[in-house]
């Protein structure tokens, strides 16, 4: 699991790839917690376009940040979910927490 972290104009872009799972989870928490910590973003967006597996760690990552987002009173953004782990993600309920979007682009020049 790898995260990339961009921030741009109050919003905190969370790039995930790989897998997330009980040994990935909470270094990914850590660097995003970190980084939101110190930028205090508006919006926080944790993209899972390059997610190619998550299990119940996955859920509890996208949780935890929702909790963090709404003490630094911000949103989180939930985007390019593949379609089993937006499944997943659905059934968990975390889509009345979280707004999703699909097929959100970045320009590379962002980074």
């Amino acid at each position: 699991m790898n995260v990339r972290l961009v921030l741009k104009d109050g919003t905190l872009t969370a790039r995930l790839s790989g897998e997330i799972d009980h040994h990935s989870a909470q270094a990914v928490r850590e660097n995003i917690d970190e980084t939101a910590g110190k930028t205090k973003p508006k919006r926080l967006i944790l993209d899972f376009a390059h997610v190619t597996f998550m299990d119940s760690s996955g859920i509890g990552l996208i949780m935890g940040r929702y909790k963090l987002m709404q003490l630094l009173g911000g949103a989180l953004v939930i985007a390019n979910l593949p379609p089993k782990i937006e499944k997943v993600v659905s059934l968990a309920g975390l889509d009345r927490l979280a707004k999703f979007e699909k097929d959100v682009v970045y320009d590379e020049t962002d980074e």
